[in-house]
């Protein structure tokens, strides 16, 4: 492990472990000297933010409004992080207080049916504190994690999710094939929550994403389409200095087969996302690339 993986590793869990212990006031006073500092210095990761939120803003957004909403979504992206490192230490009554969904009758419809559910969400928000939400309501689920760098540090967020009552499948390097034990899960009537707006495969489906051309996984819509199970796009935003809302939208239909179902569904998927990053944009938390123009500059792919 080099001097700044080891770093990273520490620095993670020096806050999993210390930050929870210091005044929740103090740690959010904190996290926001760092966003603002962090948005002045201007970085790889705030100029790939600027970039991405001018796409969602349109091509007439005056600088000073870009400049704003990134500072805003730098904030934002800040306050995931400190509500991350808090949530171990929050309770029951504490998350539940704080997180309220729109649409609550669409999952109970979905939890109903029994044929297992998907919960498609972009990068909005702290979907951390939407899982702890819905495991302290009952309803356990299964997720995908990204392999990180160094390990030690994938072990602590496996750990750090699986502590609130997830189960965490590796995304790549574990004994069996995700999709297989994703799609096990649903046969057997339970839950999956998927981050669904960035692929990281470069093998994605492509959409239109705020009218230009962009992949996203194609899993969830092939999970629903191959186990039945009911595909429901999620948003979050922040609504407040602690609390936080979100949205279970209409349930995503095939209304084509094969190759034109996945197309279809998963453009439905990124225009319901859309909307509701549009409405709130500083809590789309994309510091990585998403567009083809941006992907194939890096990979020189077309």
């Amino acid at each position: 492990m080099s001097l700044r993986e080891t770093a990273v590793d520490t620095g993670f869990g020096l806050g999993w472990t210390s930050l929870r212990a210091l005044p929740e006031s103090v740690v959010y006073r904190q996290f926001g000297a760092i966003a603002e500092l962090t948005y002045r210095r201007d970085g790889r990761g705030v100029q790939r933010l600027r970039s991405n939120l001018s796409r969602v803003l349109g091509p007439d957004t005056p600088p000073a409004q870009l400049d704003e909403v990134t500072r805003a979504g730098v904030h934002s992206y800040l306050r995931y992080w400190c509500e991350v490192f808090r949530l171990p230490a929050m309770s029951r009554e504490t998350v539940l207080d704080r997180v309220s969904f729109d649409g609550r009758d669409r999952l109970e419809a979905a939890l109903t049916a029994g044929r297992g559910f998907i919960l498609a969400l972009p990068h909005s928000a702290n979907w951390d504190l939407a899982g702890a939400w819905l495991i302290h309501l009952g309803h356990p689920f299964t997720t995908v994690a990204e392999r990180l760098r160094p390990e030690q540090l994938f072990d602590r967020f496996v750990a750090f999710r699986e502590s609130m009552g997830m189960e965490v499948i590796p995304l790549t390097g574990g004994e069996r094939a995700p999709s297989a034990i994703l799609a096990e899960r649903l046969r057997a009537g339970g839950g999956l929550a998927l981050l669904a707006d960035r692929d990281l495969t470069t093998t994605g489906v492509r959409v239109q994403l705020f009218n230009e051309p962009a992949r996203m996984p194609g899993g969830p819509v092939r999970l629903a389409l191959d186990t039945g199970a009911t595909l429901l796009p999620v948003s979050l935003w922040y609504d407040g200095p602690r609390t936080m809302r979100g949205r279970f939208h209409e349930p995503i239909v095939p209304s084509a087969n094969g190759d034109d179902a996945v197309a279809e569904m998963t453009q439905q998927l990124a225009d319901v996302f859309a909307g509701a990053i549009s409405e709130h944009p500083a809590d789309w938390h994309m510091l990585q690339r998403v567009w083809v123009a941006d992907t194939s500059t890096r990979t020189g792919r077309p």
